[in-house]
């Protein structure tokens, strides 16, 4: 019995934790990129979405991004083609892009489905529809041809909003439509989730990839960072710490903090209830980059900051 109490205290303890950053952030819109393993593994796919479901239940507004790269790479190969990238980008010919459109289109559809068969209600839609996204083509350069790799250069939130307000978690595929020729254009996952967020001018952007956050040493596990400032991730760039994917994902977390959203997380997808996890607790699990005027939740003593 005494077990069995002490049990109960812990978890009127999590509850307690939460409270705060409940009302803080109760109204609130939580853009979720969703990509790497947990868009594989059922188990994980199940996690996150109760994860967006508690979000929305306890008052927040959550609005899914997902990407599709792997399941896009698949497709092409067994279309009898090879999957061609420069600077990680895809190379996007006329065909690739056919294929790009059907196979994000499938994953679409598949996360509403599987968030509707877990009490969540969705909408699926492209950043075609309603002009939601609206791109231009992307030059490198170095002059080479990615083909329809689209850049975001608005994002018009109407569709999404009546969504919001009808009671409906919005799930964004990274296809955006050209502002001169209203073509299709592939856009980088994370790239679409920077765009929505500085558009809804949200409190937070949540990448969930394969990467556990940002550490001070890569190679050891133990100086993970939980908050980092703006100018902090800026200094970690210039000194050479943020190599290979990791570089992009600050860069982009700088962009979105700029660009007026609130707070940029960093978390392992392959963590049962990572968002959870993040948000709801003092420490957190990946990494926070806030701006450099945000105060910190974190203070090192397991405190929430006044």
């Amino acid at each position: 019995m005494k077990d069995n109490m002490e049990m109960w205290i812990q978890k009127a303890d999590v509850l307690i934790e939460a409270l705060p950053y409940i009302r803080e952030f109760a109204g609130k819109k939580i853009i979720v990129k969703y990509g790497g393993s947990a868009m594989k593994d059922s188990a994980l796919k199940k996690s996150v979405i109760t994860d967006v479901a508690l979000l929305k239940l306890v008052g927040m507004k959550p609005i899914v991004v997902h990407g599709g790269g792997k399941e896009i790479s698949k497709w092409v190969k067994m279309s009898g083609m090879k999957p061609e990238f420069i600077n990680g980008l895809r190379v996007t010919d006329k065909v690739t892009m056919e294929i790009a459109e059907m196979v994000l289109g499938k994953v679409n559809k598949g996360l509403v489905q599987y968030m509707e068969e877990n009490g969540v209600k969705a909408c699926g839609i492209s950043g075609k529809d309603g002009g939601t996204m609206r791109v231009r083509k992307k030059e490198l350069p170095s002059g080479l041809d990615l083909g329809f790799v689209g850049e975001v250069t608005h994002v018009d939130t109407g569709l999404i909003d009546t969504l919001i307000e009808k009671d409906y978690v919005p799930v964004i595929c990274p296809v955006g439509l050209g502002e001169s020729d209203f073509k299709s254009y592939n856009v980088n996952a994370d790239d679409a989730a920077c765009a929505v967020a500085a558009a809804e001018k949200a409190e937070k952007l949540v990448f969930l990839s394969d990467i556990e956050g940002v550490y001070r040493n890569p190679l050891d596990p133990t100086t993970l960072i939980s908050e980092i400032t703006v100018s902090e991730a800026r200094h970690f760039i210039e000194e050479g710490n943020a190599g290979g994917g990791m570089l992009p994902k600050l860069q982009n977390c700088i962009q979105a903090i700029e660009s007026g959203v609130s707070r940029v997380h960093i978390l392992d997808g392959r963590i049962m209830h990572c968002m959870l996890l993040e948000i709801f607790t003092h420490k957190g699990i990946g990494t926070a980059i806030i701006g450099d005027q945000q105060k910190r939740f974190y203070t090192g003593q397991g405190d929430v900051t006044e």
